[in-house]
């Protein structure tokens, strides 16, 4: 049975609380887990980044607004969790350990923030590594990776294929700091070069698409591996 690893972007999932895209989520992620091992990692979005903001109007430091941040990703785990049901593993995992033990329960494992200065892609990068996942794919707002930032930028391209290094060069020189909303971290994307677990970067605003590549052979979004092989169809 392949492993999957998801980092399921917070601006994705609950664009806003009053926006919730977690209903459309239940159906393809209980589909996918009935083929698959499962484990998803929930990032905190907008609703963390308005705390966070929050917290350094009171001259809060950067490792106690990562913490407030840790606590909003928890939160919306814990909405998928009671989303899903049966299908989900009960609680919010909280360590990579413990995301190998809740796996032998056969069900969907679901995670947030793990530790202050490392974002959700970073979790779920280590994660992909711990499992041995076969794909690790990041959910965004864009259908992939592009040379600029598409939604500013218009002139910016999309790669369809990159390596990890090259993947780097783009979010070089990315800020450190709480509550940033990049394309990916350093931390997760040297994991991925470690790791050689093939990532794919893609839309995940409408759930029914992440269900059709994984049967697709050349499904939209950027694939970012270290031998340029195409996982696709993953079975």
């Amino acid at each position: 049975m392949p492993t999957i690893v998801l980092s399921l972007g917070g601006s994705v999932l609950l664009p806003g609380i009053d926006r919730p895209n977690i209903k459309p989520y239940i159906s393809v992620l209980t589909k996918i887990s009935s083929n698959h091992r499962l484990f998803v990692v929930v990032g905190g979005g907008g609703t963390a980044r308005q705390y966070i903001s929050l917290a350094r109007s009171f001259d809060a430091d950067e490792a106690f607004s990562d913490e407030i941040g840790i606590m909003v990703t928890r939160l919306n785990a814990m909405l998928l969790i009671g989303a899903l049901g049966q299908a989900a593993w009960p609680s919010v995992v909280t360590s990579h350990t413990e995301a190998l033990c809740a796996a032998e329960s056969g069900k969907i494992v679901v995670m947030g923030g793990i530790t202050p200065g490392q974002t959700t892609d970073a979790v779920a990068a280590v994660l992909a590594e711990r499992v041995s996942a076969d794909l690790f794919i990041n959910l965004t707002a864009v259908d992939g990776i592009y040379s600029a930032d598409p939604r500013t930028d218009p002139s910016a391209k999309r790669f369809d294929t990159m390596t990890p290094c090259e993947l780097l060069s783009v979010v070089i020189g990315q800020q450190a700091v709480a509550g940033v909303n990049t394309v990916m971290d350093i931390v997760a994307v040297k994991m991925v070069e470690r790791c050689g677990i093939p990532l794919f970067v893609m839309d995940g605003r409408d759930p029914s698409v992440l269900d059709l590549i994984l049967e697709s052979e050349n499904p939209v979004g950027t694939l970012v591996t270290n031998d340029g092989k195409n996982p696709f169809p993953l079975k």
